[in-house]
Formats: C-alpha cells, structure tokens, sequence
C-alpha cells in the first residue's frame, strides 16, 4: 500500500510533509528523538479544524490514554511577525493517537498507513521505511548503532538455540563423543551457526580466506 504523505527532511530539526496534491507542506519539529507538532500542524496533517483536535486531545487526556506532562512540550518559536513566542507542541504518540480518533478522508488514509506497518511489522517481526533510507532522510542519533545492536542480540539468542540443542543431545543416554553420528550432528550444528552469523559454511569460509601467501 503506497504511503499518502510523503516526508521531506529540511533540516536535522524540522521536517517538512508534504501532502499529494497540496504545494504548502506541514512544518513539525523533530527533537529527543520523536517528531512534535502544534495543533494547527494536526489540524491541517488530518485536514480539520483546529477545535477537533483540542476536543480529541482534552479527551484523550481525560480519559488516561496519554499523560498529558508526558506529550507535550513547551518550544520558542519565531511567528511571521518577527516576535518569539511559547508554543505548545504534542509528540508523536498524541499525533497517533488523534489519528486514530479524527473522521476524514485523510485520517482514514493515515490509518490505513498505520495498519499497513503494524501488519508488516506482525508477519515480518521488522518494518524498513526504504524510501526515507534510499533519500537519506535524517534517521536520528545513532540510529544504525542501535540497529546493529538489534541484529547482534538476534544472532547471540540463536547461538543459545543451538547451544541448547548440543547441550541437550549430550544428556542422551546412549551419548558417546565419539561416535560417527555424534561427530556429525556437531558438525551439523557447528555449520548451520557459522551460516547464521556471517552467511557462509564453515567450509566455505576457510576456502574464502584460504592464502598461501601469508606466512601463517
């Protein structure tokens, strides 16, 4: 399902979307890693008035769904007249969840989008937003450190699986280190552990790095 809004990055602290078929993009801040908007930036992402959004915020408050203290934020912000004034911005939980309480057309779009990543995110246990990576828009802090770190905590949690797996076939009864089909089950595992973490057999990487050249 192809996205309804499209997110240009203008600066490493605000972004611009910009809306199919509209020339004026919505300007949000993006700072402590989530993006912030006004109410007004609400108002004209899910294309209604401002006083809806204020009456679904009061209710979603109301209600104990968000903390208020928790999605707000006070910012300086400089209006066409020059003059700096305190502006109330909302994060990007209390943006999703007006989203999914507001009645229009492009509501509706956003929450088809939302639906979209979760079910991807469901079946895939990830979700890539490529286009924001292929135009290198801003990712935040560290964003492939911590992606990195991800991976790293999936392949240590599968070389317990498969330590499990030895640990448990050693307590057979009949266990005996070294008998062919013993010899050959360790090999097996000891493959597959090598393919999971650098997508090679054990075979295939001393072929790989095989040099008669180096001294040792």
């Amino acid at each position: 399902m192809p996205k309804n809004i499209e997110i240009r990055n203008s600066t490493a602290e605000f972004l611009i979307f910009m809306l199919e078929g509209k020339e004026d993009g919505i300007q949000m801040m993006y700072k402590n890693e989530t993006i912030w908007a006004t109410q007004r930036a609400m108002a004209q992402l899910f294309d209604v008035g401002v006083p809806a959004i204020s009456k679904h915020l009061k209710n979603i408050f109301e209600s104990g769904e968000l903390v208020e203290n928790s999605v707000i934020s006070k910012m300086e912000t400089t209006a066409s007249d020059g003059k700096n004034y305190n502006t109330t911005y909302y994060n990007l939980d209390a943006i999703i969840s007006v989203g999914y309480r507001v009645n229009s057309v492009r509501a509706t779009q956003f929450r088809q989008w939302c639906t979209f990543v979760l079910r991807q995110f469901a079946i895939r246990g990830y979700v890539l937003d490529h286009k924001r990576m292929e135009n290198g828009a801003f990712l935040g802090v560290d964003y492939f450190e911590h992606l990195l770190a991800e991976i790293r905590e999936i392949r240590l949690s599968e070389r317990r699986f498969y330590q499990k797996l030895t640990d448990i076939y050693a307590t057979a009864v009949d266990y005996n280190q070294d008998a062919p089909t013993t010899r050959l089950f360790f090999k097996k595992v000891q493959t597959k552990m090598h393919y999971v973490v650098h997508g090679h057999t054990a075979a295939e990487l001393i072929v790989e790095r095989a040099d008669a050249n180096k001294e040792h």
